[in-house]
């Protein structure tokens, strides 16, 4: 507060409050010109095609496994980047950000170029990943866990260390002092690390597209059926997929926000 002035009519305050202000309306504008473009009979009828309640179903499918996928794989990483200290840590760090930052095609593009390779001819053999479902889980997966990794690292950060040295005191290996103390402390941490991964993985189009395609019926998830109903002028039906994702990442964003966390 400024010596003298009442935060409330602090010129630095009113400023703020008026750009987000005019943030809040662009935002509200958006969604409600989308949300009122088509009657509602039509936006049902869209929802009610085979297509799109193909899509939604695998979605919700693909979008689970892979924000579990992603958790299991942010937990130990988010504790090792938080606890350990080694040389080369920042660079290790810097490094697992590399998928928030790659253009969504150039991530879809690797994986494609990865399984042309020998190894992962290999691995096909035993699970397909190409054009297929498993493709679909991995290409969320991609993006999903750099943001889970992300939310557990801070989430570790903030929790203090001491619980975890009094339980090792007390003859408790590092092991047990992670399982019985500190991820039941980290449990509101683990859900905000999954719902992002979740809603990271439901809006992910570029690196389904180029590596398992949109195949109608097969690999159609709820983004790539607003780019095939666009690319046939079928807008109401585009219109409602996309509130339909609208209204599931608000029902992520009130979960994690009544759990206590903050995205």
């Amino acid at each position: 507060m400024t010596r003298g002035i009442p935060q409330k009519t602090d010129p630095i305050w009113i400023t703020t409050g008026i750009v987000t202000g005019l943030y809040l309306v662009f935002l509200v504008l958006l969604l409600g010109a989308t949300a009122t473009h088509s009657a509602p009979s039509d936006l049902l009828r869209a929802l009610g095609s085979r297509e799109i309640r193909y899509a939604f179903g695998l979605s919700l499918l693909t979008c689970t496994l892979s924000s579990l996928l992603s958790l299991l794989l942010a937990v130990p990483v988010g504790y090792f980047l938080s606890r350990a200290r080694f040389p080369g840590k920042n660079w290790l760090d810097a490094a697992l950000d590399v998928p928030i930052v790659l253009p969504p095609m150039v991530v879809g593009l690797c994986l494609l170029i990865l399984f042309q390779t020998p190894l992962g001819h290999a691995v096909e053999k035993i699970l397909p990943f190409t054009y297929t479902i498993p493709g679909v889980i991995l290409a969320q997966c991609v993006i999903g866990a750099a943001f889970a990794v992300r939310t557990m690292r801070g989430t570790f950060d903030h929790l203090s260390q001491r619980p975890e040295d009094v339980a090792m005191t007390l003859g408790c290996s590092r092991a047990t002092a992670f399982c019985k103390v500190t991820l039941p402390a980290a449990r509101r941490g683990m859900f905000a690390a999954a719902s992002i991964a979740w809603a990271r993985s439901l809006g992910e189009f570029g690196p389904i597209l180029v590596f398992a395609g949109a195949t109608r019926l097969r690999t159609e998830v709820l983004p790539t059926s607003v780019w095939l109903e666009l690319s046939v002028g079928n807008l109401e039906a585009a219109i409602a997929v996309s509130l339909l994702m609208v209204g599931l990442a608000i029902l992520v964003l009130a979960s994690v926000r009544f759990s206590g966390e903050r995205l």
